[in-house]
């Protein structure tokens, strides 16, 4: 089972594999990422993140200083910039939101 969209409870994890007897690998990504280009590996029994990058996915954190977003901070913050065959190169025939 996947899930993604929202972060997922350690419980209500938990419960969902225990009722259905499978694996719930959570993961990240966005419609311009072609759904999910991070997912935890099957047999991670931690919580609290998405996992690794697919293997042919570059992620890089962007700095924005204006909002004070910083790979620097602790945490780091930034933009979640994707590279890959996979990730679009704009919207179709949207030159406004490219």
């Amino acid at each position: 089972m996947l899930t993604g969209s929202a972060p997922i409870s350690a419980d209500v994890k938990n419960f969902l594999k225990v009722c259905f007897c499978s694996e719930v690998i959570e993961g990240y990504g966005m419609t311009e990422t072609a759904g999910g280009c991070v997912t935890t590996r099957i047999g991670d029994t931690t919580f609290g993140h998405v996992g690794g990058s697919a293997a042919n996915i570059k992620i890089k954190l962007k700095d924005i200083p204006e909002m004070g977003y910083l790979s620097t901070n602790d945490p780091p913050t930034g933009e979640i910039c994707f590279w890959g065959p996979q990730i679009t190169k704009g919207y179709y025939k949207n030159e406004e939101k490219t």
